[in-house]
């Protein structure tokens, strides 16, 4: 009884794709994936990316093939975000001494372009390397800087590339580096004040804080059920 029901699902597939052809219908997979990583910074306490200040990070997402070589992704990404005045770049971060550390969470939606047939099983190639870029929106958690008003809901443009490789036709594993360009000052809860007063608790309004992720990804994907065209057509 359940294999002549499965029969019917597939014939009744079949009738609302059109009757497509098996290798079209196969092109149109999804995927579903998580990966582990870390979140990195760089704004008013380190200017540029420092690994010492990574903090742990994980990712889960779903992805559509549109194409051979473009496929749309949607994701959440979390984990903790941070770092200090411990290496200091100025006198002034000196005497500042600030830190900060806060949870952060992400969804997004972004486009990947691959530069290589790598689906492709007629020829051996199994990797590709890969670009992405997108538009998301991240929350954070954390203790505002006094007399600061802004949301705890920021957009951020996130972009970056990687590599994949296929491990069997179900699964394949990658490696990604991403930054998220944000429009957003206090990531490190420090931003504008005045210098000539000798604070120590300004930074630059006008370099807004970014953050990146860097992991490894683990992917599964789901093949469409090919469909038999007619010989008669």
């Amino acid at each position: 009884m359940l294999p002549r029901l499965r029969q019917l699902l597939i014939l009744a597939s079949c009738c609302f794709s059109g009757g497509a052809p098996a290798q079209q219908m196969i092109a149109n997979r999804s995927e579903v994936g998580f990966g582990l990583g870390t979140f990195n910074y760089t704004g008013d306490l380190v200017r540029t990316y420092n690994f010492a200040f990574s903090k742990p990070a994980g990712t889960a997402f779903y992805r559509s093939n549109i194409s051979k070589v473009i496929s749309v992704r949607t994701s959440i990404t979390a984990g903790k975000l941070g770092a200090s005045d411990t290496r200091p770049i100025d006198a002034f971060a000196t005497a500042r001494a600030a830190s900060f550390d806060l949870f952060l969470l992400e969804t997004g939606i972004s486009f990947e372009y691959h530069f290589l047939n790598w689906r492709d099983d007629k020829r051996r190639l199994r990797f590709t390397p890969y670009l992405f870029a997108g538009t998301a929106l991240f929350g954070i958690s954390g203790v505002q800087q006094k007399n600061a008003q802004y949301s705890n809901v920021q957009i951020a443009i996130p972009f970056g590339g990687g590599m994949k490789y296929v491990i069997n036709p179900k699964y394949y594993i990658a490696f990604e580096v991403g930054i998220r360009k944000t429009f957003f000052d206090y990531l490190d809860n420090i931003s504008d004040g005045d210098p000539q007063y000798k604070n120590y608790q300004y930074g630059n309004s006008f370099d807004y804080d970014n953050y990146f992720f860097t992991g490894i990804t683990l992917t599964y994907t789901f093949y469409d059920i090919p469909c038999p065209s007619s010989p008669y057509r």
